[in-house]
């Protein structure tokens, strides 16, 4: 696992689903933004990079009249709208916001780990968009590849859940939520709040994992601070 010395902020890569953004009527809530926003900003000895998810605008595996690679490229421009919206919020808590997206766009800039890299030891955050750029991935996928990318040393994913559990406590009132987890007790269990291929990279590279919910008060500054909330995965 990768180390971070004491004296120097942690480098953590945060996914956001894009249900964490979604109102009840609208694809875009502006007080979970806002709120999320300030969540963001608050964050102390923490160098933090942003993948976005498309999910509150279209998913392009619900689209049954369209082939999948056009669905999905409907997705991963959704993910660029989010980013947008979210860099206008974070700007306003005074936050210094870049946006590299997958896609070529002349709204963002073109992905560069390297690039992302300097923007983050400028105290700069980085979203980024776009997915992997390609069709048949998931915004989950480009989170692992991205947070191997900048040498981020935690990957956690923030949506309204509270981490995983042994299945839908939506649906099971007897579902038992789990604390922590090994990435092959994951993988071999087949949970669905995250996707496997995305656990396999990190297993891969020994990249720990935080699935937790957003919308827990100081969650975020909790988990940045690596105290426990949510479910762990190393």
């Amino acid at each position: 696992m990768r180390r971070t010395p004491k004296d120097q902020p942690r480098r953590m890569l945060l996914k956001l689903s894009g249900e964490a953004l979604q109102g009840e009527e609208a694809p875009l809530a502006v007080p979970a933004i806002e709120y999320i926003a300030r969540e963001i900003a608050g964050l102390e000895k923490t160098e933090l990079a942003i993948v976005l998810g498309g999910g509150n605008i279209i998913r392009g595996k619900t689209i049954e009249w369209m082939e999948q690679a056009d669905a999905d490229s409907m997705g991963m421009l959704a993910t660029v709208i989010n980013a947008i919206a979210l860099r206008s919020l974070l700007e306003r808590e005074g936050r210094k916001v870049v946006i590299q997206s997958a896609l070529v766009t002349p709204l963002t800039e073109k992905i560069s780990y390297r690039a992302a890299q300097i923007a983050l030891t400028e105290e700069k955050i980085v979203l980024f968009a776009g997915g992997t750029g390609n069709p048949f991935v998931t915004t989950d996928t480009a989170a692992a590849l991205h947070s191997i990318g900048i040498n981020a040393t935690l990957l956690a994913k923030g949506s309204k859940v509270n981490g995983v559990f042994t299945s839908d406590p939506a649906i099971d009132e007897k579902a038992q939520y789990i604390p922590h987890l090994t990435h092959e007790e994951f993988i071999s269990n087949r949970y669905r709040v995250m996707d496997l291929t995305a656990i396999q990279l990190c297993c891969e590279h020994d990249l720990e994992i935080v699935i937790f919910n957003i919308f827990q008060p100081e969650a975020l500054t909790a988990v940045s601070a690596g105290k426990l909330q949510g479910t762990r995965i190393t």
